[in-house]
């Protein structure tokens, strides 16, 4: 059985601070508290709910492209691994 699921490259993984499980994500598009997301590299490969982004220590609802976020992470994650919106 395959799930066929639509996926869209939103971001890389720059730094991850291990204490805080918080990934600092190098946006190529659009990204919003809510949404959907696959973070897929060599050892990563899971899905989350974003729950909660930053920049700059503010509280943020929505981040575009070639902004750098702080975004809580549910496993580690290493510098490299892309991030993809699961559209579908």
């Amino acid at each position: 059985m395959s799930t066929s699921r639509e996926l869209k490259e939103i971001g890389i993984i720059t730094h991850y601070f291990v204490k805080i499980n918080v990934a600092v994500v190098e946006l190529k598009d659009t990204l919003r508290a809510g949404d959907r997301i696959l973070i897929q590299g060599d050892t990563s490969d899971f899905e989350q709910t974003v729950e909660s982004m930053q920049i700059e220590h503010e509280n943020i609802e929505s981040a575009g492209t070639g902004q750098s976020i702080g975004l809580k992470v549910d496993q580690r994650v290493r510098e490299g691994d892309k991030v993809y919106k699961i559209l579908s």
